[in-house]
């Protein structure tokens, strides 16, 4: 799958292609939905499958404070883009100079004129243009006054209603790894380069690869049972903290997975750790001993929790 910026011109080969336009952030069913609208859509008019999205993404251009919100990395969506059957990604820089233009801009200058945008298909709640101020409605107009053929995707509900990225974080904050595993069709997971650390789980026989959490939401501090994605696709099994490590001075936010089974170095390398179950939070132990001992149970639990069925 090919990666594009707007600030450089498309190849005339994805040109005239058919846009999924939306943030996409955690690639969740509702955005499957839309994204695999497109694909479908551009099999049948046989033309380039493109999904355009946004980076920075938008509450970080109007919120630079807000706290990590995360669910996907720009390289994680790329992955889940191209495995959905994309043929590019666009990436618009979410800007000052974007933030201003308006909605007829954003359809005639950057979809049409720029991206060559034959055919866009966005959900139900897409805003976009200065002030939020084109809605579905303003696409389809403009659309149809330029040649620009839209449609619009409804939302994807479940028994408890509307499928969102909110809903997804909201069960990652309260610990609940199994509703954001359905609500995503796969774990939430975290990925990073593995830092060197203080090298204290390896002297207590738990050594971990600590990764730093840099943009990602912060899910429930606590110990999860986690599957790990290692250099070269190979899955293995373990339990890691996320948190602050309040048992450690001076305390630093990471996530430290412990693999079952696995002996060698992984400093330097990129891996991913998906969270399968919140197993307990964070606890300050008062001897290395009774860190120890928690320690194998949560091992001993996580791997329970890892097994087909449980």
């Amino acid at each position: 799958m090919e990666r594009l910026t707007s600030d450089l011109p498309l190849p005339a080969s994805l040109r005239g292609g058919v846009i999924a336009l939306g943030n996409f952030d955690g690639f969740h069913l509702g955005h499957q939905a839309v994204i695999g609208r497109a694909v479908a859509r551009a099999r049948e008019m046989g033309r380039p499958a493109i999904v355009a999205s946004f980076d920075p993404h938008p509450v970080r251009f109007f919120q630079p404070d807000a706290p990590p919100f995360r669910l996907t990395t720009i390289e994680q969506r790329a992955r889940l883009f191209a495995a959905a059957g994309a043929d590019a990604l666009l990436l618009f820089r979410f800007d000052e100079k974007l933030a201003r233009i308006s909605a007829e801009q954003f359809v005639v200058e950057r979809l049409i004129r720029d991206a060559g945008a034959a055919h866009v298909v966005t959900g139900e709640d897409f805003t976009f243009g200065r002030g939020r101020s084109g809605t579905i409605g303003t696409l389809a107009a403009l659309g149809q006054a330029h040649g620009l053929s839209t449609e619009a995707i409804p939302p994807v509900s479940d028994a408890i209603g509307p499928i969102s990225s909110s809903r997804i974080r909201a069960a990652l904050l309260s610990g609940d790894c199994e509703t954001a595993t359905s609500l995503l069709t796969r774990p939430f997971a975290i990925e990073g380069v593995v830092q060197h650390g203080d090298k204290l789980g390896r002297t207590i026989g738990y050594p971990t690869a600590n990764l730093p959490l840099d943009d990602y939401l912060r899910p429930a501090y606590g110990i999860y049972a986690v599957r790990g994605r290692l250099p070269g696709g190979r899955m293995v099994e373990g339990a890691a903290n996320l948190g602050i490590r309040p048992s450690f001075d001076p305390p630093k936010e990471l996530l430290e997975p412990h693999f079952f089974d696995f002996e060698g170095s992984l400093y330097g390398e990129t891996i991913e750790v998906e969270l399968i179950s919140f197993l307990r939070p964070e606890a300050k132990f008062d001897s290395l001993d009774a860190l120890i001992a928690q320690i194998d149970a949560d091992c001993a639990e996580a791997r329970r929790r890892l097994r087909p069925g449980s």
